[in-house]
């Protein structure tokens, strides 16, 4: 079998997993703190059957070696965390971090989860919780006599109550960061988890140490940008082909041999 054949077809698995990859960038772009996908793609092992630097004859070295590759792989999908925008909302608990951290948020095995996304409710106690009721940490309660809601750029979380005029403090959320975030395991549902690749989590009060400040009244949006996602599908189409005609190119050359010898 002609090698031109597997090393074509490994051209043509990693242009699937890259048209994956572009095809769930396209499909959240309208989803608020989605971050996008990049395929990492390595060329693999070489086949070698003159090595640099070889003897050519007793006096003098071969400058260079003879080496055929056998094609490329997907090493790896990475995560992108570039901020995405801020768009306003009228929502008193819709929250962004304007720069770098995540919202902790409990699990229900009592672990923690990570996310960037802000679009937090109450549930029927009054505790601040996700759209699928995991409650932020640490969980802050707001009174149900409570009218206005203030959350400060640090996190800090204000109620004023009816009948007062002076703000009642009832908590503040912190945020964390991680040495390597694309180490993170997207879990979906706009979370993730901690693995060995991220580190630990660093928590801390959000604008001081690198984390960024809340914003109240936003959302982060996808930091996909769809025409950079449509010139990708394009680039990945002619590889494709291009791909595709080399494997049958590589069959006529095999036919003409079988016809001929």
């Amino acid at each position: 079998m002609h090698p031109a054949l597997w090393i074509n077809q490994t051209g043509l698995s990693v242009q699937d997993r890259q048209l994956m990859a572009t095809a769930n960038n396209l499909a959240n772009v309208s989803t608020y703190a989605f971050k996008k996908d990049r395929a990492i793609v390595v060329d693999q092992f070489y086949r070698e059957f003159r090595q640099a630097g070889a003897q050519a004859d007793q006096q003098n070295t071969l400058p260079t070696g003879l080496q055929v590759g056998t094609g490329a792989r997907v090493d790896g999908m990475q995560k992108v965390f570039i901020n995405g925008n801020i768009q306003t909302t009228s929502q008193a608990l819709d929250m962004s971090i304007v720069g770098q951290g995540f919202f902790q948020v409990q699990m229900p095995d009592g672990s923690l989860a990570y996310t960037r996304n802000g679009q937090f409710q109450l549930n029927s106690e009054g505790v601040i919780v996700m759209s699928d009721g995991l409650p932020l940490e640490p969980a802050i309660t707001i009174p149900a006599e409570g009218l206005t809601v203030t959350i400060a750029e640090d996190g800090t979380v204000s109620v004023t109550l009816q009948g007062e005029t002076q703000p009642q403090n009832v908590g503040q959320f912190s945020l964390v960061n991680f040495v390597n975030p694309t180490g993170l395991k997207p879990k979906g549902n706009h979370l993730y988890l901690e693995t060995e690749a991220s580190g630990n989590p660093v928590e801390g009060v959000a604008g001081e140490n690198g984390l960024g400040i809340i914003r109240q009244f936003t959302l982060e949006t996808s930091n996909v940008e769809a025409v950079e996602e449509l010139v990708n599908l394009i680039m990945i189409q002619r590889s494709y082909e291009m791909n595709a005609r080399a494997i049958e190119t590589s069959d006529r050359m095999m036919e003409y041999l079988i016809r001929n010898v």
